[in-house]
């Protein structure tokens, strides 16, 4: 240990619990960037033992993160562990939770490849079965639909300049948070860990698109990027997504926009918008071979309805994200030519034989 202290630094994690993040919820004290930053190489370095670092990640959900903590914690991920690699184009960079959904249809495959066939590149990055859930997310939808997931980056970059829509996979391109999935999972509950490996953006894209619960959370993230040191994402969108995933919930929902750290909020009814149903009308049965299903469906100009509606409404919000339209009813107009003239069916091709 003392050799690992001194390389690190005087806050090994054991320490940082007794004097600062682990006295109580209403005592606790925020982590310096230089606290915050050794904890996460001293995580990534699995230096600390399993009871230590279980204690440390729960102190920190019961605290709460601060915009501060969290992008030294995305710095020092991107310094440490993440593989960038970035394409040509400057796509917008979907990170929804990587343990995914349990009840309702992955529709980010399908919007992101809408998207892409009306001129709006699009980066969706996950891992394999991620804890907590351990649910279906970006890859077991395209491994479902026939397209290679299980990529290097420079691959992943090549896909999104070839075809319009790229995937990322996490143990190709974030290995030292990989790696971690096997002591998150006896944590049983989510940590900061499943908050910044949405943010990796192995992309480097200028855009990141993601979804909330509640508008605090959205305004912190927008934060972190503000405060990161060392990524550049001048323009964050997020909203309301269903499981916390980045599929648009129906009804009445939040739209955040951050511009340099500025916060802009809005509401939308999605019925003005085509999504006039219930968050239960985009229920399924088996996640990811019913939302390949569908997406191929709807891609296809063969299915129409409340998937195919939520489908052009979420490759919108990716257009507008970009600000490749004016308004969302521009997007969604352009979403929509694009099912209709056959071009997103082209770009679904072009990935299965990349």
């Amino acid at each position: 240990m003392a050799q690992t202290t001194e390389r690190h630094g005087e806050w090994p994690l054991k320490r940082l619990m007794t004097e600062v993040v682990g006295s109580g919820h209403k005592s606790a004290d925020d982590m310096t960037r230089e606290q915050a930053s050794e904890a996460m190489a001293r995580i990534l370095d699995h230096e600390p033992d399993d009871t230590t670092l279980g204690a440390f990640w729960l102190a920190n959900r019961w605290k709460r993160n601060t915009p501060d903590e969290l992008a030294a914690y995305i710095d020092v991920m991107a310094d440490q562990s993440v593989e960038f690699a970035e394409p040509d184009c400057d796509p917008v960079d979907c990170g929804a939770n990587y343990d995914g959904k349990g009840r309702s249809a992955i529709l980010g495959v399908g919007a992101g490849v809408v998207a892409a066939a009306a001129g709006t590149p699009v980066v969706a990055h996950s891992g394999d079965r991620v804890p907590t859930q351990k649910q279906d997310a970006y890859k077991h939808v395209l491994d479902e639909l026939g397209v290679r997931t299980e990529i290097e980056p420079t691959e992943s970059a090549k896909m999104v300049d070839e075809t319009g829509f790229g995937f990322y996979y996490q143990p190709s391109f974030n290995p030292g948070v990989d790696a971690l999935a096997e002591r998150r999972d006896m944590m049983g509950v989510r940590t900061f860990v499943n908050t910044i490996e949405t943010l990796a953006n192995p992309s480097g894209a200028d855009v990141h698109l993601g979804s909330f619960y509640h508008l605090p959370y959205a305004k912190r993230i927008i934060d972190t990027f503000e405060a990161s040191e060392r990524y550049d994402v001048p323009r964050v969108v997020m909203f309301q997504g269903m499981e916390g995933y980045d599929d648009i919930r129906p009804g009445s929902t939040t739209v955040a926009v951050g511009e340099n750290g500025d916060l802009d909020d809005f509401t939308i009814e999605t019925p003005e918008y085509g999504m006039d149903f219930e968050s239960d009308d985009l229920g399924v049965d088996d996640v990811a071979s019913d939302s390949a299903r569908i997406t191929e469906a709807v891609l296809a100009g063969e299915r129409d309805g409340a998937f195919a509606d939520a489908i052009a409404l979420n490759a919108a919000f990716r257009i507008y994200a970009r600000e490749d339209c004016e308004s969302l009813d521009d997007g969604l107009a352009m979403a929509r030519d694009a099912i209709r003239d056959g071009s997103v069916e082209a770009v679904l091709d072009d990935l299965r034989a990349f």
